[in-house]
C-alpha cells in the first residue's frame, strides 16, 4: 500500500504528513526543502514525485510509506499499486491567503488576480475529486483542515482505521500546534 498525502498547496498537506511521522509511518522525503517561515516544522516532501507524469514508476519507491503529492500529479498515479489518498481541505480563501503571504516571505510575490487563481484551484479541484472517485484501486479520506485543528485526536482515529495499520493517535494528535494556524478566513 501506498499512502498519499494530497490537497491544494497551503492546505496542511505538512501538519499531516508530520502527524503520520510522528505516529510511526514511514516518510518518503528527501530533505531538499527546509523548513522556512512559513513551514518551521518542515515540508517533508520528495522532488522526484514531481517527474510523476514522465516517469509514473517512480511511485514504487513509496510502496509501505507516505509521500507527499499535490493535487494535480494525483491523475498520474499508474495502475497496479494500492493507494490510500489523504486529501486535505482548507478553505480557499485560507489557501490564497496563506499562498499570498509566502509568496512575500520569499519575495516573490506578484500582483495576481485572486479571482483568476481561485477558479483555477476550483477547477482543479472539481477534475481531481471526479478522478480520484473513479478510480477502484485508489481510496480516498477527505480530511477539513479545521476539522485537524479542532479534533486532531479523532482525526488520528479516523486515518488510523483508514489506513488500517497500527499507529499512535497520540503523538500524531500532539503534531497540532494552534500557533502556526496563521492565515485565518474572516
Amino acid at each position: 500500500m501506498i499512502t498519499i498525502v494530497s490537497g491544494l498547496p497551503r492546505s496542511g498537506t505538512s501538519l499531516m504528513m508530520q502527524m503520520l511521522a510522528a505516529g510511526g509511518l514511514p516518510v518518503l522525503s528527501d530533505g531538499e526543502r527546509r523548513a522556512d517561515v512559513d513551514n518551521p516544522r518542515g515540508y517533508l516532501e520528495w522532488e522526484r514525485i514531481k517527474q510523476l507524469p514522465k516517469d509514473p514508476g517512480c511511485i514504487a519507491e513509496a510502496e509501505g510509506k507516505v509521500v507527499k503529492v499535490i493535487s494535480l500529479l494525483l491523475l498520474s498515479l499508474p495502475e497496479g499499486h494500492e493507494y490510500r489518498v489523504i486529501f486535505m481541505q482548507r478553505p480557499l480563501a485560507e489557501v490564497l491567503a496563506s499562498q499570498d503571504v509566502m509568496m512575500r516571505n520569499r519575495g516573490t510575490a506578484k500582483a495576481a488576480d485572486t479571482s483568476i487563481i481561485s477558479a483555477a484551484f476550483e477547477k482543479n479541484l472539481r477534475a481531481v475529486d471526479a478522478w480520484l472517485d473513479s478510480k477502484a484501486y485508489i481510496k480516498t479520506l477527505r480530511v477539513p483542515y479545521h476539522d485537524v485543528l479542532r479534533d486532531a485526536k479523532t482525526v488520528a482515529e479516523k486515518l488510523i482505521s483508514f489506513l488500517g495499520i497500527k499507529l499512535d493517535a497520540h503523538a500524531m494528535s500532539q503534531q497540532v500546534d494552534d500557533t502556526l494556524y496563521r492565515n485565518r478566513s474572516k
